[in-house]
């Protein structure tokens, strides 16, 4: 028994360092952009393709990565990821051109997207379901946490200290010191009979539409609307999307089966969550830009600056945690949504180049990201309610992509708009860019709660569940990101 419970609290070490690691590179990075724009000399629309490099690979093959560690293996999945993730952590720290860090931080993403479903199956392998499985995943979820408040803190001392490439090459001795801990804590892969097939083909078609969709919002400053280039490129987006939909309603084993986003609550829970971290993501890039290149933070205190946000976003969770099984999940949702939006709105109107950290950051920071974290609790259970249990982790992969890959829009679209509206580079021009940009965040925010009013039921029971692993801070500094998400159980959900 105590072999079995010390070779659980490896494999829940290992799990919990993958999770941090994830997480800490999905927020390290954000300090750090001036410095590598200045460094390797970024035009003004790619910069913005360091995180989304990220994101869209790990949003887009995340459902792969969960089915991949079917068809190979848990191990070998785990450390074909930590191998790949840790080599393109070391090839972007030691890169000297635009292109060869974007190609790293797309790299990092299949990566992170084989790591972070497979981890979370390690931990409900290694821990049966009950108190030391819940206790477990409480755990994940403050890895995540961890990671993302470490992130942007960390990310402004190294910075500071030691360049921009060691937000990237920090990783390394972490993925060593995963890699040496899993080669001991993960039985080798013991598989018998016939493998399933990978859907290869709609993981490259849904990664490569979206990618497209992106590039051609980013390319609007250069390329107008009406222009061949831009027409040809959501042309090409919408094709690969179309051929994803094909695709996934013909094969045997598809990455998501289309009807799912037939059930409301699924269809609000995604569309809720796609257009909640399209308004963050953008939060976080101009909120570091603005303080760096407006006020004239350094990175130390930028990093510093960022961490009201993440306590605002934990005190959320909590609340929406105590609160959820009172309140409901639409309310909770509507509501964390209008908070959320109202925090972006005041960021809108704050920011300027006479602003300072009390008047511009702090208090827009802090009711826009308890706003954030009440929404996500209950984001669990909004997007699996009524979803059978062998689909399960389809609808989870599902809301997880939907996360990333809303991001990733959002930020072109807000970068898009921020460009347009500044109409040059000096400070007062570029303080007006951004505060637009917020503006649109907030509103993005406003359309997830006025999507949740109108397409979940007035009431689902049984979100007391959607807890643990939920209802901690993601990646990104803020909560949900787990790689999976944590579903009321079958039988106790039921619609009014």
């Amino acid at each position: 028994m105590n072999d079995r419970a010390g070779h659980a609290r490896l494999v829940l070490a290992v799990a919990l360092t993958v999770q941090f690691v994830v997480a800490l590179d999905m927020s390290v990075v954000n300090v750090a952009l001036p410095d590598m724009r200045e460094d390797l000399g970024f035009g003004p629309d790619a910069l913005l393709w360091v995180v989304n490099a990220y994101a869209l690979a790990f949003g887009g093959l995340l459902m792969l990565g969960g089915r991949l560690a079917d068809i190979v293996g848990r191990r070998a999945t785990l450390m074909g990821g930590l191998a790949l993730f840790g080599a393109a952590s070391l090839g972007g720290g030691l890169v000297g051109s635009p292109g060869g860090l974007i190609a790293a931080r797309a790299v990092q993403g299949v990566g992170a997207a084989a790591l972070a479903p497979v981890a979370f199956t390690l931990i409900t392998v290694a821990f049966p379901a009950g108190p030391a499985r819940s206790r477990a995943l409480g755990l994940w979820g403050m890895a995540a946490a961890a990671g993302g408040a470490v992130g942007v803190l960390v990310g402004g001392l190294l910075t500071e200290w030691a360049g921009w490439r060691s937000v990237l090459l920090i990783n390394v001795p972490i993925v060593v010191l995963a890699l040496v801990a899993a080669r001991t804590a993960v039985e080798p892969d013991r598989r018998g009979g016939p493998r399933p097939r990978l859907d290869v083909a709609g993981a490259l078609l849904v990664t490569g539409g979206m990618t497209a969709l992106v590039l051609a919002l980013v390319r609007t400053r250069t390329y107008a609307w009406g222009s061949a280039t831009t027409l040809g490129t959501l042309g090409a987006a919408l094709v690969l999307l179309a051929a994803f939909v094909v695709v996934e309603r013909r094969v045997e084993r598809p990455l998501l089966r289309i009807g799912l986003l037939g059930r409301r609550p699924v269809l609000a829970g995604n569309l809720f969550v796609l257009l909640l971290f399209s308004g963050q993501f953008g939060a976080f890039y101009f909120a570091s830009l603005y303080m760096q290149q407006i006020l004239g933070y350094g990175p130390i205190a930028t990093g510093a600056a960022f961490l009201p946000f993440c306590a605002g976003s934990v005190i959320g969770s909590l609340v929406a945690t105590r609160a959820v099984a009172r309140l409901g999940v639409r309310t909770l949702l509507v509501g964390g949504g209008l908070l959320g939006a109202a925090g972006m709105g005041w960021f809108g109107l704050a920011i300027g180049v006479d602003g300072g950290f009390a008047d511009s950051v702090l208090g827009p920071s802090l009711v826009a990201s308890v706003g954030v974290g009440l929404c996500v609790v209950p984001l669990g259970t909004a997007a699996t309610t009524g979803v059978p249990a062998p689909e399960m982790g389809m609808a989870s992969g599902l809301v997880n992509s939907s996360r990333q890959i809303g991001g990733s829009l959002g930020l072109a679209v807000l970068v898009t708009v921020a460009a347009h509206a500044a109409g040059g580079d000096d400070p007062r021009s570029l303080a007006g860019g951004y505060a637009t940009a917020f503006g649109v965040s907030g509103a993005l925010l406003a359309v997830a709660a006025l999507s949740a009013a109108l397409l979940l039921p007035g009431r689902v029971r049984g979100e007391e569940a959607a807890t643990g692993a939920s209802a901690a801070p993601d990646a990104s500094g803020v909560p949900g990101g787990d790689g999976k998400v944590t579903a009321a159980p079958a039988g106790r959900t039921r619609r009014p």
